[in-house]
């Protein structure tokens, strides 16, 4: 258990209780910190760039309504069950060497995507894309955290939390924009094929940048937990899979039978762990790190924090393209306030006086609450509001930054760093199953309110999203009461 001083209470702060210097990789560690983030970066606009493209794809390649959502959430499925992984085969092989294989296969998927002739070989492609994104992901937390320390690791962590949140918003932009723009007649395609080039150049910057692996790794590859890696992989299939079909297929009996089997098997997985860790074996993830102080609060926080900002986007979408009919530029473009109001309280919040620090969170999920509320007023009745709304926009932005900034970069600073693959994967993993169960859960409260209206149009569109914008309120108050709940301990 790591401790802080009396003159420097925030552990974000507190230089690292095992690691006493940076390592050198190439003497520039901003510049490997580019890098990973600029993957980091691209890897998450392509959740979300896809939204925007959604009807030029279904038009061009006559795809149902199911096949499409599985062109959006395939990546988001082999991304969730893979994440954990991820982060133990780059502990166990090397995190330079995980990394700059994920990116390779990340960047050939991209390619192979844009060039898809079909509905069947754009989803497989997808599924591709996320595996790449599950081995390069977890290895960004994982270099930060073995090649920076105190101030500079804070410093780090601020700026990857400000990364990982604005991709969100971000990508739904650059969709629009690209779409719109139709370059030389491809279309959607471009969506994909944008991270083909991007991924060239951060390879062959990653492979100069990066440091090199502990040549030790490779002898410690026969520790892979097998057994866990294939229970967690069934828990978070069955999770995930019917959220992205349940409501398109009607909520059928195996819907349920999935979610009832897949908290079975995350219990079996638990179970199996802590057996595993007693009797001195390798689990996949370790349960001192569940154990750690403030894992386990970040870990609902996180959850909460992307769910509301995941079913934010995606119902808001909804509205303003299928309510309203915006175009994709103008759908895309309706997130930039978001987007760097997110950004720039993501990079500055630390500067900001220190007696406001530990009021942060909560009062970030507050007045995320608050703004999810003037958003669903500001668009009532079918309305295009105006400075109103954008001032809702940056209060969500505000406080969704709040929320979940100084939650990763407190928990994850002094984690000890033989525990930064295993804290890395949880919370990435977290991070991306709260956005789809926000995806899933107010996209179906969205949909389902809209059915029951009848008629579909602006005015029966912004009452559905009224109604997911307080639901959305009532779960960003959860996390208020949580952070003043550990106030008050």
């Amino acid at each position: 258990m790591t401790t802080t001083t009396p003159a420097d209470p925030d552990p974000a702060t507190s230089p690292s209780p095992v690691t006493s210097k940076t390592p050198a990789t190439d003497n520039h560690p901003g510049r490997l910190l580019a890098v990973v983030l600029a993957a980091q970066f691209m890897a998450l606009l392509d959740v979300f760039i896809v939204n925007v493209a959604v009807p030029t794809i279904g038009t061009e390649l006559h795809a149902s309504g199911a096949q499409l959502q599985l062109v959006v959430a395939g990546y988001a499925i082999t991304y969730s069950v893979l994440l954990i992984t991820g982060a133990r085969l780059g502990d166990l092989l090397g995190h330079r060497r995980v990394y700059l294989a994920g990116l390779t296969l990340f960047t050939a998927a991209s390619l192979a995507c844009g060039l898809a002739q079909g509905t069947g070989e754009l989803i497989a492609f997808r599924l591709a894309q996320g595996a790449g994104s599950a081995l390069m992901i977890p290895q960004v937390l994982s270099l930060i955290q073995r090649n920076f320390s105190g101030e500079a690791r804070a410093r780090a962590l601020g700026v990857y939390s400000a990364v990982l949140a604005t991709g969100a918003a971000a990508g739904q932009v650059l969709g629009g924009v690209l779409v719109s723009a139709d370059l030389f007649g491809t279309g959607w395609r471009p969506v994909f094929l944008v991270n083909v080039p991007v991924g060239v150049v951060l390879l062959a910057l990653g492979a100069r940048v990066l440091p090199r692996d502990d040549a030790r790794a490779q002898e410690r590859s026969h520790r892979l937990d097998l057994p866990g890696l294939v229970l967690l992989g069934a828990a978070v299939s069955l999770l995930t899979v019917p959220l992205v079909l349940g409501r398109e297929e009607g909520w059928p009996l195996w819907s349920w039978l999935s979610l009832a089997a897949a908290a079975l098997f995350f219990a079996v997985f638990c179970a199996y762990e802590s057996r595993l860790a007693r009797h001195g074996g390798t689990p996949l993830i370790a349960p001192r790190v569940l154990r750690h102080p403030g894992i386990g609060l970040a870990v609902f926080r996180v959850t909460a924090v992307m769910a509301v900002n995941g079913g934010f986007l995606f119902t808001l979408t909804l509205h303003v393209q299928g309510g309203l009919d915006y175009s994709a530029l103008r759908a895309g473009l309706t997130f930039a306030p978001t987007a760097v109001v997110f950004g720039l309280v993501g990079l500055t919040w630390r500067r900001w006086p220190a007696s406001w620090q530990r009021a942060l969170i909560p009062l970030g999920f507050a007045l995320s609450a608050l703004s999810m509320c003037g958003v669903g007023l500001a668009l009532r009745d079918g309305r295009e509001a105006g400075l109103w709304l954008y001032a809702a926009f940056a209060g969500v932005g505000v406080g969704l930054a709040l929320g979940f900034s100084p939650t990763l970069t407190r928990a994850l600073a002094t984690v000890r760093p033989e525990d930064a693959a295993d804290a890395g994967g949880l919370l990435a993993t977290v991070t991306q199953l709260g956005q789809l169960i926000g995806v899933a859960a107010f996209g179906t409260l969205f949909l389902n309110r809209l059915e029951s209206l009848g008629a579909p149009g602006a005015y029966t569109s912004s009452d559905a999203l009224l109604v997911c914008m307080f639901a959305l309120a009532a779960t960003a108050a959860t996390g208020a009461v949580s952070g003043l709940v550990r106030r008050r301990r």
